[in-house]
């Protein structure tokens, strides 16, 4: 077959099917258009999944007549500058949308540039472009796209539902949003609004009330702001506390220069800096914001511009990595606001449940119903009262105040046990401790509330930092075993410890093969104390056979320091002393990372004074 040159038509539609995947795209380069022209308002109206209608309305800049004619015409953009493709200070750039979309849909352009008297339009039906004509309008442009896919009809049997279509607009609006929180945006979608954000501040208030009104309120209550950078980079944004969590990452949103990516980069540097404060399978809630100088990133490595790539990866995921955990760790022992309000409405649903489940009796309940229970009809009757005859038939006032009587003197046994408590402890964050229930969870008392903290959890934590501390200070103290222990493990358990002896070494663990299938161990951290030294081994023996590489071991330094924490911390089961109790929420109280066990769990939960009466209907 000889060699031949395409049409335009053609160019232009192989271009769309790079550039324009589905509606969310269309309404993805509309939008950065109308945000490049300086809109403060935008509107973008849809029908049909966008398939039939896609309508994007601003009150941006227009385009004057010239420009107009320009705009659907192939590689016409008016944002580079001396065609520097390495200095893009604008969301679209290609010159590739406008001709693109007109090419595979029922394209109208109508535009009114600031000043001018009239405004103009111009259409481009599946190819062929039309004449510019004069419209009625307001200062802007409004781009409708009709029967899209109609000119590459294979397109549309790629297409996904009508509400699966709409989700993707909406995802795709929400990411454009949070970048611009200073613009108004709102989606219609068929004939309602599923969409309205109006414009906020430009500041960090601002950005954090437009992150609420898309992430949810929750996000707002328990996110942390991030600000930082260096060598021309900054990063700024708000991250959520680690016990705010998802079980995928749809809510992870990140932007550079402005523009929502998918960045493998960037997606690697957060788990990394969540690494030990997050459960397995689960993810963070955040929303970062990543700014350079554009000739230290390429935008032009995809055709959708979802890609970007940095000059230097490096600086930007420490960076990343390094503000998110300094903020996390400034964030204390903070957990997650809503964990209370949580474990309120799960108790308030299972009494409900309760409620609803347990058999209606025959006779009248309450305390009227014991009223009126010795009345002929019902078929018994009630035990007289001590030191009152069988035909005694007490009113509602005697047989309430015979069961109750002395309730509102306190018993000897609760006055005797009754501990002092210091007022300068109940106002501090975790309150002072009250009680220890089953063996396992500390209650303290704060000023408006109740907290609940898991011993076991909240001291793994603390072992864990103090472990992590030493490492970064020098070592971790070590503690000769009286009688060095001997542990049976199989082959391939002694080899994958006998390698990692040196990092072990590191972290106080020291022990070396004793035969083919044992090793013996001589040294502990000092931090673990009465440790059980043989289930650490074993552990740590699978830890590193489920890694099988000493470079991810290095790696993975901490998370060795994780499981030994967890042996060394305080069980449940132990009875603590209040002392105990109280110094174990001190040291909560000054640790990072404390509102989360090595492992994602939450530490603690706190109940409001507020939720508490609300469960007992008394707000």
């Amino acid at each position: 077959m000889p060699v031949r040159q395409l049409s335009p038509e053609i160019i232009n539609r192989i271009a769309a099917g790079e550039v324009i995947e589905r509606p969310a795209s269309v309404v993805k380069e509309l939008v950065e258009n109308a945000l490049d022209a300086g809109a403060g308002e935008i509107e973008v109206v849809t029908a049909g999944g966008g398939i039939a209608l896609i309508r994007v309305s601003d009150d941006g800049a227009g385009m004057a007549a010239s420009d107009l004619s320009l705009s659907v015409e192939r590689h016409a953009t008016s944002k580079l500058s001396e065609e520097d493709l390495f200095d893009i200070r604008s969301l679209g750039f290609r010159g590739e949308a406008l001709p693109s979309i007109g090419s595979i849909a029922h394209l109208m352009i109508t535009t009114r540039a600031v000043g001018a008297n009239e405004a103009l339009s111009i259409t481009v039906d599946r190819g062929a472009k039309s004449l510019i004509k004069p419209a009625a309008h307001n200062a802007g442009t409004r781009v409708e796209v009709r029967e899209l896919f109609s000119a590459t009809p294979a397109r549309l049997k790629f297409m996904k539902s009508e509400p699966a279509e709409n989700r993707a607009i909406s995802d795709i609006m929400k990411r454009i949003a949070m970048a611009w929180p200073t613009v108004g945006f709102t989606l219609v979608t068929g004939e309602r609004a599923s969409l309205r954000l109006p414009a906020c501040s430009d500041d960090s208030a601002g950005r954090l009330e437009r992150l609420g009104r898309i992430m949810g309120r929750e996000f707002m209550a328990d996110a942390v702001m991030i600000e930082g950078g260096r060598e021309g980079i900054a990063v700024s944004g708000f991250a959520g506390l680690p016990t705010l969590n998802r079980p995928d990452a749809a809510m992870q949103f990140l932007f550079v220069n402005g523009r929502p990516v998918r960045d493998r980069l960037l997606i690697g540097a957060v788990r990394a800096a969540y690494g030990d404060m997050l459960p397995k399978a689960r993810h963070p809630l955040l929303a970062l914001f990543i700014d350079l100088d554009p000739r230290e990133v390429d935008v032009n490595v995809h055709p959708a511009k979802a890609e970007v790539r940095f000059r230097d990866g490096g600086t930007v995921r420490s960076l990343l990595i390094g503000g998110l955990r300094e903020a996390l760790a400034k964030a204390g022992h903070r957990a997650t606001v809503a964990g209370g309000a949580k474990a309120i409405d799960m108790l308030a649903q299972r009494a409900a449940g309760e409620r609803a489940a347990s058999p209606t009796p025959d006779a009248p309940t309450g305390y009227a119903s014991a009223a009126h229970a010795s009345a002929p009809g019902f078929g018994w009757s009630r035990p007289a009262p001590h030191g009152f005859g069988p035909g005694f038939n007490p009113g509602l006032a005697e047989a309430m105040q015979a069961p109750l009587a002395g309730f509102d003197l306190p018993s000897a046994d609760t006055a005797a046990a009754a501990a002092p408590i210091e007022p300068a402890a109940r106002e501090r964050p975790l309150g002072a401790a009250r009680a220890q229930l089953h063996e396992t969870y500390i209650v303290a008392e704060t000023r408006d509330g109740i907290v609940i903290v898991d011993q076991h959890a909240a001291h793994e934590r603390l072992v864990y930092e103090r472990l992590k501390t030493a490492m970064e200070t020098g070592g971790v103290a070590r503690q000769g075993l009286l009688l060095p222990e001997v542990v049976e493990l199989d082959i391939d358990a002694v080899e994958v410890l006998a390698e990692a002896s040196d990092e072990l070494a590191e972290l106080g663990l020291c022990l070396e093969p004793f035969g083919p299938a044992s090793v013996i161990v001589r040294e502990v951290p000092a931090l673990l104390g009465k440790a059980d030294v043989a289930g650490l081994v074993k552990d740590l023996a699978a830890d590193l056979l489920g890694e099988g590489s000493r470079v991810v071991l290095k790696e993975r330094l901490e998370a060795v320091a994780a499981t030994m924490a967890c042996h060394g911390s305080v069980r449940a089961g132990r009875r603590l002393t209040p002392e105990e109790m109280n110094a174990l929420l001190r040291e909560m109280e000054a640790t990072p990372k404390a509102g989360q066990c090595n492992h994602g769990r939450p530490t603690y939960v706190e109940l409001k004074r507020s939720d508490i009466e609300r469960l007992f209907g008394r707000r």
